[in-house]
């Protein structure tokens, strides 16, 4: 599902989300909220309110995808205790982390600076 590939950025919406959004709804939010084109290949994580469930939209060069997981025990990590409507950046790494439970507090820019062609 995702790529380890350093040219894919993700962006994580940083207030909850209504996850009965479909396609369009999430569309709508990266493009009008996010300020983001989701043509560009990026993903796109959004959480909902009680941080039980997540959905990733990304788009493949095809079509959009969305993923979606519902957790059996536990919650996700709280995205929305910094600024409001300023997208979290996430590596792909920390978004794989993100949906098998850890926690991203404590980060640290220790990887390279991102190289955009």
């Amino acid at each position: 599902m995702i790529g380890s590939t350093r040219a894919v950025r993700v962006f994580a919406r940083a207030r909850p989300t209504d996850l009965r959004k479909g396609f369009d709804g999430l569309w709508g939010l990266i493009r009008n909220e996010l300020g983001h084109d989701p043509l560009d290949g990026d993903y796109f994580l959004f959480v909902n309110r009680s941080r039980t469930s997540a959905k990733v939209a990304h788009w493949d060069g095809t079509g959009i995808c969305v993923y979606a997981k519902r957790l059996a025990r536990g919650r996700f990590a709280c995205l929305w205790d910094r600024e409001p409507g300023e997208p979290v950046r996430l590596t792909t790494a920390e978004l794989t982390l993100f949906l098998e439970g850890a926690k991203l507090a404590g980060r640290l820019p220790i990887s390279p600076a991102e190289i955009r062609f």
